[in-house]
């Protein structure tokens, strides 16, 4: 990390007329906010944000050091952000929720908690629907009934929750179009005989058109292979421990394309390493990040070729060596 004192704070933080508190740091495009993200969302005006995107701590067995709930008091707990994120999207924003699973205590059987969340929001949220995403680079866990005893698989699929706060959330699929397979390709190339299907379905000459690609399904394959990111590589250099449970770019780029437009504001409130800053200052949307963990916010900052501070010993700008960081 190579601090600048020199040159001066030349860019308002962008977002100042949405939270009043000073911000850990600030780019281009975003701020981050170090605290409790049920305190600091209470400063957020109402129906001010498109999208929040988040990954919030699962109720796990064993618990991680950025703290998460049990399973049994993980619904009480969340539902006390959910009254907030309602409060601060606007009527055509969205909540998007990326909950992994989780083994019950002791045997090879699963909770149902994200299920029960999921349950407890549709009371005061729509549910637009659900995502699945499928990570191909899962290692197999846990160990004892997947790799010793062998009567389990490797639990390689995380529920993605959409919900939103009408029916009609602003959203355009052609903004995520999936390239066409080689059949597709050869389809349009020879022609399609319009006809109906066993399925019922009456299937036109329209379905031969080349609209761009082909509209995703919701499952998203998406692997999380960042060992050698330049972030990592950067936390350890500077002695920080990088956040344990990063989802990839991938993931936040796809919901933020396909649910918001550019200069909409991205909210992730469990922001951890910043991915979903990272990935929102990417493609011109703004965005807010919050996290409980100071060290977590320091080592994110890497996440970006520079951020401006204003506190402390800091005064200026920090730029980091590399100007190209990967999440």
């Amino acid at each position: 990390m190579k601090v600048n004192n020199t040159l001066p704070i030349d860019v308002p933080n962008p977002m100042a007329d949405l939270v009043q508190r000073e911000p850990y740091y600030y780019t281009n495009f975003g701020a981050t906010y170090l605290g409790d993200s049920l305190d600091i969302l209470k400063e957020i005006p109402d129906s001010s944000v498109n999208l929040i995107m988040t990954s919030p701590p699962y109720a796990l067995v064993f618990k991680k050091e950025y703290g998460n709930a049990d399973a049994d008091e993980y619904v009480e707990w969340f539902m006390k952000f959910a009254k907030e994120f309602k409060r601060v999207l606007r009527d055509d924003g969205s909540l998007v929720i990326d909950i992994g699973g989780a083994w019950n205590k002791g045997e090879p059987t699963r909770s149902i908690y994200q299920f029960e969340l999921l349950i407890a929001l549709s009371k005061i949220f729509k549910v637009a629907q659900e995502f699945y995403w499928y990570n191909p680079a899962k290692l197999p866990a846990p160990a004892e009934w997947v790799n010793v005893r062998r009567i389990r698989v490797k639990d390689a699929v995380e529920t993605v929750w959409w919900l939103s706060k009408t029916a009609y959330p602003k959203a355009d699929n052609s903004n995520v179009l999936q390239p066409y397979s080689k059949d597709m390709y050869r389809l349009m190339e020879n022609g399609y005989r319009a006809k109906k299907r066993p399925s019922g379905h009456n299937i036109t000459n329209k379905f031969g058109n080349n609209n761009n690609g082909s509209i995703p399904p919701n499952l998203l394959q998406i692997g999380n292979t960042d060992s050698q990111s330049n972030y990592l590589k950067l936390c350890e250099q500077n002695g920080l421990k990088p956040h344990p449970a990063r989802f990839p770019k991938e993931l936040p780029t796809f919901f933020i394309n396909f649910l918001t437009d550019i200069n909409d504001i991205v909210l992730d409130p469990f922001c951890g390493s910043n991915v979903t800053g990272y990935a929102a200052e990417n493609v011109k949307r703004k965005w807010i990040g919050m996290e409980l963990v100071e060290e977590y916010l320091q080592g994110s900052e890497f996440r970006f070729p520079k951020v401006w501070k204003a506190r402390e010993h800091i005064n200026g700008v920090v730029e980091h060596t590399s100007s190209k960081v990967q999440s």
